[in-house]
């Protein structure tokens, strides 16, 4: 087999051929004290990747979409309780017309059932049904066995804590993004 790649044009051959240009450092020095949070950010990154990659294959397999899972697990989070609409729609951040539209999409399915609110007779609740439960509980049995794999029992409680804690943070730098553009919005424009 002969080389076809063209050979590079070279002055002299005796000179040596100039060093690769070296990589960029993409990562944070060892040196810097927050390595290791540069290491976990990365780390989290990965695993936020691998958990969409999961719910997609695993509701796809099921007929569904991964805010169709989503919602199931919010219900299934509920504890029986069942949820409103409105509710469901803050969780998973969805118009009133996009909320509806999964509601018709997993009762037609027989994964939810709409109920009469008994606080509120002109409001509905939604309740998984036993095939919306087990939906979720078929896909919460990936999460299981994973942590089981790789979460040893002494460091779940401990784990689970920072979940808690770190979603909690999480969710006060959401609601000051969107204060922060709600009062932008409010504010007087001058042109």
């Amino acid at each position: 087999m002969t080389d076809t790649t063209p050979a590079l044009p070279r002055t002299d051959p005796a000179q040596p051929l100039p060093p690769a240009p070296a990589s960029p450092i993409v990562g944070v020095p060892e040196t810097d004290p927050d390595s290791d949070l540069a290491t976990l950010t990365t780390a989290f990154r990965l695993l936020q990747t691998q958990h969409a990659r999961v719910l997609h294959h695993e509701s796809s397999a099921r007929g569904l979409n991964a805010t169709d899972a989503r919602l199931v697990f919010f219900l299934a989070a509920a504890d029986g309780e069942g949820v409103t609409p409105k509710q469901a729609g803050e969780y998973l951040e969805l118009t009133t017309g996009a909320m509806t539209s999964l509601i018709d999409r997993l009762e037609k399915r027989s994964h939810i059932e709409r109920r009469p609110n008994p606080e509120d007779r002109r409001s509905i609740l939604l309740h998984l049904t036993p095939s919306g439960s087990e939906v979720a509980r078929e896909i919460g049995a990936v999460y299981t066995d994973a942590f089981r794999e790789v979460v040893p029992p002494a460091e779940r409680a401990r784990l689970a804590e920072a979940f808690d804690r770190l979603g909690q943070a999480l969710d006060r730098h959401s609601r000051a993004v969107t204060a922060a553009a709600v009062e932008s919005d409010a504010a007087p424009r001058t042109t």
